[in-house]
């Protein structure tokens, strides 16, 4: 039976932590940020930290580099490359899945508030656990696969028709940001492989190179891994990238029923 309540240990009921700004400062924001450290047995919590956005770069990231660098060092996020290219740094802002360092502070007014990624178990603040996610990502064979030998001396080659087809799969970064706002991973994450799992794994579906396009199919053809997808398109909604995973999951579907006609 489905439980629509949060578990206990999980319901944010401590008060937070409120960090005012010393001084003046005319452009103040006020980021609300979630807490959660289990090695001290306690709920989670909302702490707030006011800003001055004159001395604050122009991204949510700066800000959270701000509060840890010279506020709270305890806060706790993955990030690396700040450019929307690693994908480390996927979070909720204002209830939006994103990556902090492609979204602007300006996009939004009023208070900030910052979550981990819905879905997820949290590792700690704004750390939620990729464990399964990436078992999954492991499960679809992510490489190319062939039954005849390499070409001697040269690469396997394509025509520039055939890389096109590539376009819009092979830029996903595996933020999570589109796996982690689906209803049906919420619901089936056991099962389910998520949009951007199966973004991925059209990607070598696609790819003109790859010789165990049959052996993929099989994989996929299954009542929860591929056909919980019911097109809800929160996916395509929330990419950093602007990609587009229920069409590449329609298409995965459409391979299925060309071959069994």
């Amino acid at each position: 039976m489905a439980e629509f309540a949060l578990p206990k240990n999980s319901r944010i009921q401590a008060r937070g932590k409120t960090y005012r700004i010393e001084g003046a400062a005319e452009r103040v924001r006020r980021f609300r940020i979630y807490r959660y450290d289990p090695d001290t047995g306690e709920n989670p919590r909302y702490d707030t930290f006011e800003l001055d956005l004159d001395r604050t770069g122009p991204m949510v990231l700066d800000a959270l580099l701000k509060i840890k660098n010279e506020i709270d060092p305890t806060l706790t996020f993955r990030r690396s490359c700040r450019e929307g290219i690693c994908g480390s740094c996927s979070m909720n802002i204002n209830g939006r899945n994103g990556l902090a360092c492609t979204t602007a502070i300006e996009d939004y007014k009023g208070e900030i508030r910052i979550t981990p990624l819905p879905h997820m178990d949290v590792i700690k603040d704004l750390v939620p656990d990729f464990t399964h996610f990436f078992a999954q990502y492991a499960s679809i064979e992510p490489w190319l696969k062939t039954k005849t030998p390499a070409p001697s001396g040269k690469e396997r080659l394509q025509s520039p028709e055939d890389r096109a087809k590539l376009d819009g799969l092979y830029e996903c970064i595996l933020c999570a940001c589109c796996s982690s706002s689906c209803p049906s991973y919420w619901w089936n994450s056991d099962k389910f492989l998520g949009p951007a799992i199966l973004l991925q794994a059209y990607r070598w579906l696609a790819d003109s190179r790859d010789e165990l396009t049959g052996e993929r199919l099989d994989e996929l053809e299954d009542p929860f891994r591929l056909y919980r997808c019911h097109t809800i398109m929160n996916c395509a909604n929330v990419c950093p990238k602007g990609l587009n995973p229920a069409k590449a999951i329609a298409e995965t579907k459409k391979l299925l029923v060309e071959r069994a006609v």
